[in-house]
């Protein structure tokens, strides 16, 4: 995948060739609420929108030229991380605009899909009682919540031309990623920038850049299940640009999550060749996910696959899969006897769950006991039948161990991690490691 920061990067506008950054007339920066102007090109001028889009298909039709056979590139970043260090751009350009009445094509948007908006757009709109015509104030109200708004459709009309230029040339798959650090339930700001395609404005992104395919989250240190769960609304898939997480228990559970729980396409973790931050389990899972990844795909949206991701102090969590309710749990460490009760050594752990038949299920996880529960008439308890390890060669399952007892902890199966569970198996449960297939009997 390409990834083009012409106009933008990172929030800034340090990418644009030197042609473009010297002649400030004609391609004007953004300014800030005093009124001085900042090192980021104005998502109004029409200047700055035609120099990339003509940019932009250029580099497509080079990819097309090079590339159009064997089809190396399959997908194409347009821009990166953008938005503008203020609630909105308060240059000249950007005022006219926002004194301007909203666009037809938002407010019939609007009225078309009032019943299944995004709650926080919908809740933005019904403050002013629905309006259907008038200034952004008008419609929306006045303050941060609506430059978000205003500034989202900015950079969506920007980005949408410069994706539709690109497309005329070779039409590959586009999508935009968001600068979420710093978002909350309680607020949209992406790292104090306005107009990133955050989570409560992609319906706003959906019809100002209807050649944009999909939307996706950077997400590093906050509530990564949130920010999953939020970037899955309203049709959007999954997929993951940047991501990081802190050893032990980073990627590897993320990978795991993102796939298992909300059909995830892609996952891109961000700087795992740097020394001071190795991941020393993500290869572990991202082999499971390479083998389960024919799995994955046939299971995807028909509610048998699920996944969890669960904290040391988290509660178990209860999730439908196939024809049961799993019971999921952090698996804590064994206190030894005659020593002092461990801490948890993994802040977070994380198991994927695919229901292959009415009572056989193939499973992997990261520090994780789990127990089932039947949804579906017949006896109301159910236990391990077989459980064993084993690996997909080609698509073909192999079975090596058959496990049972206290292989598996039985009654519940417990997955334990998939790389260090060697080095400490009296704590972390037992020694297998990577992908099972369980079967269960049903008993009263």
């Amino acid at each position: 995948m390409l990834l083009w920061f012409a106009s933008w990067k990172n929030g800034q506008s340090s990418y644009a060739p030197d042609w473009v950054k010297r002649d400030f007339e004609r391609f004007p920066r953004a300014q800030n609420a005093s009124g001085r102007s900042i090192e980021v090109l104005s998502p109004f001028s029409e200047a700055n929108r035609d120099a990339d889009a003509r940019a932009f298909a250029a580099l497509m039709r080079h990819v097309k030229a090079a590339d159009g056979r064997r089809h190396t590139v399959i997908m194409v970043q347009v821009e990166n991380e953008i938005g503008v260090p203020d609630s909105r751009d308060r240059s000249p350009l950007g005022t006219k605009a926002y004194e301007a009445p909203v666009p037809k094509e938002l407010m019939d948007y609007l009225r078309q899909h009032k019943d299944d908006l995004i709650p926080e757009l919908r809740q933005a709109w019904e403050t002013n009682s629905f309006k259907t015509s008038g200034t952004w104030d008008e419609v929306f109200g006045k303050g941060a919540a609506t430059d978000e708004i205003f500034m989202a459709w900015t950079f969506a009309r920007y980005v949408g031309r410069a994706a539709e230029a690109g497309k005329a040339e070779y039409p590959l798959p586009m999508f935009v990623n968001a600068w979420a650090t710093g978002f909350s339930k309680d607020t949209q700001r992406a790292n104090g920038q306005s107009g990133s395609p955050m989570p409560d404005t992609l319906d706003v992104w959906r019809v100002g850049a209807p050649q944009i395919d999909m939307i996706t989250p950077d997400i590093y240190d906050y509530d990564y299940a949130m920010m999953c769960a939020r970037y899955t609304r309203s049709g959007n898939p999954l997929f993951i640009p940047e991501t990081r997480g802190l050893p032990p228990s980073g990627l590897e559970v993320r990978v795991l999550y993102a796939f298992g729980r909300h059909d995830a396409i892609g996952f891109s973790p961000m700087g795992i060749e740097r020394p001071a931050t190795p991941d020393i389990e993500l290869t572990s899972s991202y082999d499971v996910i390479k083998q389960l990844a024919p799995l994955i795909s046939e299971h995807q949206g028909n509610g048998t696959m699920s996944a969890v991701l669960l904290g040391a102090n988290d509660p178990p969590q209860k999730i439908q899969v196939g024809n049961y309710t799993l019971e999921a749990s952090y698996l804590k460490p064994r206190v030894l006897p005659g020593s002092p009760q461990p801490q948890p050594p993994f802040p977070n752990t994380a198991a994927i769950f695919i229901a292959t038949g009415p009572d056989e299920f193939y499973a992997a996880g990261n520090g994780v006991t789990v127990t089932f529960t039947p949804n579906t008439p017949g006896p109301p308890l159910a236990g391990l039948a077989t459980v064993e390890e084993g690996v997909f060669v080609d698509g073909r399952w192999v079975p090596g161990r058959r496990l049972a007892g206290d292989d598996t902890a039985a009654p519940a199966l417990v997955l334990p991690r998939l790389h260090v569970v060697a080095d400490h198996p009296a704590l972390f449960g037992p020694s297998f490691k990577g992908i099972v297939r369980v079967t269960l009997y049903r008993y009263r």
